[in-house]
């Protein structure tokens, strides 16, 4: 490995129906003119030609035979940025490398074969071959022990101390994921397919294994469309196991899907100065461009917003959102990433995405506000928010003790559910 890090890629894509990367074309990150740093992406002549192909994303990246240029994130797309480590898998990383702050180049090169959506990264034309194994589910207890030693800093644990730790650190490359925020994790396989293992953090406040599987369940029931979860217990510990819905299983391999956030779609940042991008409202109306179904995908991002205020889940910012295609349209995801919290006001609550007039506030009214641009006419959204509200109010409870959260971590998520400020009205 050298010191420098490459400053091109070619950028694979295994399209829908195949389990075999193609390459799609070249990026290239440099600087401009004004010696900002520069990203340039162009598809391949013979990517191109082919009658299956498709665009890496429905906003930045259209098939188009032309040279596609963004100053933005520091040079990077946002379907490439999608497809690149979160904040575990860039610890993971920085841990592999040695370095304080790998380049945006290097994290995409770095990052596993089991990234979200359908993309990859290499320094060859040709793709190399998908991976065929994964770490097992039977793996999780060696795989907590490692994440565990991350979270504190220190070295790999003691029993991997020996011949076996180079290759429990190449494990452990295999285990960061895009999309997902800081809760470490990894990726399992059983005989159902790939799922994302999410550790409890030693500092957490509650058993946050247990209450998001509740939180999915519970979403469920509201009539959301959520991800796969189960809770394994593993040393006596639980993890949870979310169905990975950018993947499925086959005898050959694994069919995926092509994924991007709701930052790409609102090509938004991660930072504060972008956070006026950052709304349903605006999502709403990207959904209505890029899928097939907008009435159907408006009114699931509806019951998501409403879902996310009665839960008080103020972690709702775009990276929690996301679209996918498994054939040639695209479709909101299943939700993921549902959790609730206890901010000390009762009155107000804010989410971290614009819902309405009156800009974040949880409340039934300002989620109201914006209807029509959900495809909601008042009366159904109103029947969709009282709904929801009954739901979250008569079986919050029931579901987290079925799902295992103890009275305990009960009593400290109480005051989540449907707050005493979301039916307050506005001042005239």
């Amino acid at each position: 490995m050298t010191s420098e890090a490459p400053s091109e890629c070619f950028v694979y894509i295994t399209l829908p129906g195949k389990v075999e990367p193609v390459t799609a074309g070249r990026f290239v990150l440099g600087r401009d003119r004004r010696d900002v740093p520069e990203g340039r992406f162009v598809y391949g002549r013979s990517y191109m030609e082919r009658p299956n192909a498709v665009a890496l994303d429905p906003v930045e990246l259209k098939l188009a035979p032309r040279t596609y240029s963004t100053v933005t994130l520091g040079g990077l797309f946002g379907a490439l940025r999608d497809a690149s480590p979160d904040y575990w898998g860039r610890r993971v990383i920085q841990r592999h490398l040695g370095k304080a702050q790998p380049g945006e180049m290097e994290y995409l090169l770095y990052s596993p074969d089991d990234r979200a959506g359908a993309l990859g990264f290499g320094l060859n034309q040709a793709p190399p071959a998908p991976k065929r194994t994964f770490n097992q589910t039977l793996d999780l207890a060696n795989l907590q022990a490692i994440t565990d030693k991350i979270v504190v800093d220190e070295e790999a644990p003691a029993a991997a101390a020996n011949a076996d730790a180079a290759q429990q650190v190449e494990n452990l490359m295999l285990i960061g994921t895009s999309m997902g925020g800081a809760r470490p994790k990894a990726v399992v396989e059983d005989e159902a397919g790939l799922w994302i293992a999410k550790f409890n953090r030693p500092d957490d406040d509650w058993n946050s294994a247990r209450v998001e599987h509740a939180m999915l369940l519970l979403g469920r029931a509201c009539g959301l469309t959520t991800a796969e979860s189960r809770v394994e217990v593993v040393g006596g510990r639980d993890v949870l196991l979310v169905k990975r819905f950018d993947r499925e299983k086959l005898e050959g391999g694994y069919l995926r899907a092509r994924m991007v956030s709701a930052l790409t779609l609102l090509r938004a940042e991660d930072t504060y100065q972008s956070r006026d991008k950052w709304s349903y409202v605006l999502l709403a109306e990207e959904l209505r461009r890029v899928c097939d179904d907008p009435e159907e995908n408006a009114r699931e991002l509806f019951r998501r917003m409403c879902f996310n205020a009665l839960i008080s889940n103020v972690d709702d910012h775009p990276r929690n959102h996301a679209v996918i295609a498994k054939a040639a349209a695209w479709k909101l995801s299943p939700a993921y990433d549902l959790t609730p919290a206890v901010p000390i006001s009762i009155e107000r609550r804010d989410l971290a995405m614009a819902c309405g007039d009156a800009g974040r506030l949880a409340s039934a009214e300002n989620l109201l506000s914006q209807r029509a641009r959900f495809l909601l006419d008042a009366d159904d959204a109103r029947g969709i928010v009282d709904a929801m509200e009954a739901q979250v109010r008569a079986s919050w409870y029931a579901t987290a003790r079925t799902a295992g959260v103890n009275e305990r971590d009960c009593e400290k998520i109480a005051g989540a559910f449907a707050y005493q400020g979301f039916r307050q009205r506005s001042k005239p």
